[in-house]
Order: structure tokens, then C-alpha cells, then sequence
């Protein structure tokens, strides 16, 4: 396995397929209705062969050197999917999947796989903003009686909130990249410029508000 590629590296793979999208002037609406610089999918990742590759390794060799007695990684649904199913491979460790809500029909499951109680797993997500829907996951795998050790994702928003929320739930992660490295890499390529840079440092601090 190769070693893990570097943040700006990522960040700078998520600008050139544009998974990531910065847009200081002509701030993104999210369903939340937060005005946004900024519109992450990760998933995007999953059509470019090489880069899927990157960064499936990247987390492999994170979460290896992170979490070295992980026993199964569990993916988050549904972006987590795909991503937790290819470092499980790269890892050689079994696969699962976690759902929001349990199935409305058949078995009702929530979980997608088969671990046996007390199984020590890691928490595979695509992106991180608040951490609310992760760690929901987290909490509904440690109720079903899985050991979870920690939670990897590939970019996070870098809110204080997230920090803050991870700690209250008692719940080590880790992104491979995050927003600051993130604008650094786009000033530094031309995707941005200079002068937009403090209005995308402005809104991590403080998104709710940002725009309005």
C-alpha cells in the first residue's frame, strides 16, 4: 500500500474534478439555508479511477496507522458507502453500512452486513460539516453493541462545532483534508484569488450568518 498523499493534495484532487466548488461571490444555498462559498460531493471522487484510488489508500494507510486494531469499517449511507467498501478491500477487513433509519420493509435492518457484538469498527463518511449525521451513525452502531474506535472521512468544514460535538460523544476522527488547507491550495493554484480569501475565511466562522 502506498504512503497516504498529503491534505493539499487531496484538496487540490477535489478542486480539479470539482468535487469541490468555491464560489465566493455567487454563494451556494444549502437545504439548510445557509449561504455557502463553498459545495462539496465527494462522490464525484468515485468517477476519476486514479484519484478514487488516492484517496482510497490515503485513507487505508491513515486509519492503519490511526486505528491499528480496526477490525471492520462501516460506511455511513449513502455517500460513506462506496468509500467504506473500498478501504475495507484495501484493508482486507469486512464491510458494512449504516442507515439513517432502519428499512421500512423486510428485515428492517439498519445495518447492512454481518459483525458480530463487540466487533471493533471504524466509521467511513465522505465529508464532515457539523458532525450531527456521523455521529448518529456512531451512536446507533455502539447501541447495536459494535466497539466503535473512530471515524474517517475525506474533508471536513473545520467548524468548531464539529470538534466540539466529536468530543462531547466521546469519538476520535480524523479528515484527510480540511477547509483551511483547502484555500490555501486554491489560492496557490489560481482557482481563486487572493482578495477572496477573507471573505471564504469569514464564513467558516461563522456559516449561519455568512451573507445574510
Amino acid at each position: 500500500m502506498q504512503e497516504s498523499i498529503d491534505a493539499a493534495k487531496i484538496a487540490e484532487y477535489l478542486l480539479q474534478i470539482k468535487a469541490i466548488k468555491l464560489q465566493p461571490n455567487t454563494p451556494f444555498t444549502w437545504a439548510s439555508g445557509w449561504k455557502s462559498p463553498i459545495y462539496c460531493d465527494n462522490r464525484i471522487s468515485l468517477s476519476y479511477p486514479a484519484i478514487r484510488k488516492d484517496i482510497k489508500n490515503a485513507l487505508a494507510a491513515k486509519i492503519k496507522e490511526v486505528y491499528p486494531d480496526a477490525e471492520a469499517i462501516v460506511g455511513v449511507a449513502t455517500a460513506g458507502i462506496p468509500q467504506g467498501a473500498l478501504v475495507a478491500d484495501a484493508l482486507e477487513l469486512p464491510a458494512a453500512y449504516v442507515r439513517p433509519e432502519p428499512k421500512s420493509h423486510g428485515r428492517q435492518n439498519q445495518l447492512e452486513g454481518d459483525l458480530a457484538h463487540g466487533t471493533k469498527v471504524v466509521v467511513l463518511e465522505d465529508l464532515i460539516s457539523t458532525g450531527k449525521s456521523s455521529l448518529k451513525a456512531v451512536e446507533v452502531l455502539r447501541q447495536m453493541g459494535l466497539e466503535v474506535i473512530g471515524l474517517a472521512a475525506i474533508f471536513t468544514y473545520g467548524f468548531p462545532l464539529a470538534e466540539e460535538n466529536f468530543k462531547n460523544a466521546n469519538c476520535l476522527w480524523f479528515a484527510l483534508s480540511d477547509y483551511n488547507t483547502l484555500i490555501d491550495t486554491a489560492i496557490k493554484t489560481g482557482y481563486v484569488a487572493q482578495e477572496d480569501a477573507s471573505k471564504l475565511a469569514e464564513w467558516r466562522k461563522a456559516p449561519a450568518t455568512w451573507g445574510v
